[in-house]
């Protein structure tokens, strides 16, 4: 089994990737693997809403979005992490997340579908509840089961490196990587005896309120 790690920082080893790597070596003790994606600096364009991607099987961006989406169509699960800026997640995770989300539904494909998922904040002092609400939207429109520790997934610090005197921030990651190990290996044997996934809804009715 593997889980796919978005670090949303666009510096490749600050803070949010150091917790990151806390929970996939709290992963690891449990048998389950793991990949840091890395969004990087570049510049992650939004979604133009084209609907190219119902038809080509992916984003008409052929940039890491693409990338990322045929990594995580071999996962089982996601985790997506990002600093706070501004009391949210970051501009480049967020266009992010809306192109692979989008171009993932469209395509008919399993890319999230029923993968459970987890998302993570790290500031110097406020605005991790709004990031974590940003993110966990993407899982609960995807039908992506939530999976939480036995606080908010948060981790404050400032200089790199500064996560690791959060001792319960910390503590709670390895609970969450603790929590999402039990729930795959729970998918794992359910798979073994038969117990297959509902299949989805193949007439699904959408509305608006336009009367």
């Amino acid at each position: 089994m593997k889980v796919m790690l978005i670090n949303g920082s666009p510096k490749e080893k600050g803070n949010t990737y150091l917790v990151l790597e806390e929970f996939a070596s709290a992963l690891k003790t449990y048998e389950i693997d793991s990949e840091i994606f890395q969004i990087g600096k570049d510049p992650i364009s939004p979604c133009m809403g084209c609907g190219a991607c119902a038809k080509l099987s992916k984003c008409v961006i052929d940039d890491k979005v693409n990338e990322f989406n045929r990594k995580m169509k071999d996962s089982d699960a996601l985790v997506a992490a990002s600093p706070v800026h501004y009391a949210c997640a970051t501009g480049s995770l967020l266009n992010f997340m809306a192109r692979a989300f989008f171009s993932g539904f469209r395509s008919n494909s399993d890319v999230f579908r029923l993968k459970p998922a987890a998302a993570i904040a790290v500031a110097r002092r406020a605005g991790t509840t709004t990031t974590l609400d940003q993110i966990n939207k993407f899982y609960t429109i995807s039908e992506m089961p939530i999976i939480s520790g036995r606080y908010w997934n948060m981790v404050h610090g400032q200089t790199v490196g500064q996560v690791n005197e959060d001792l319960e921030g910390m503590q709670n990651i390895k609970i969450l990587a603790r929590n999402m190990a039990y729930f795959l290996k729970c998918k794992e044997i359910a798979k073994k005896e038969g117990i297959l996934p509902p299949e989805p809804i193949s007439n699904v009715q959408f509305t608006n309120f336009i009367r």
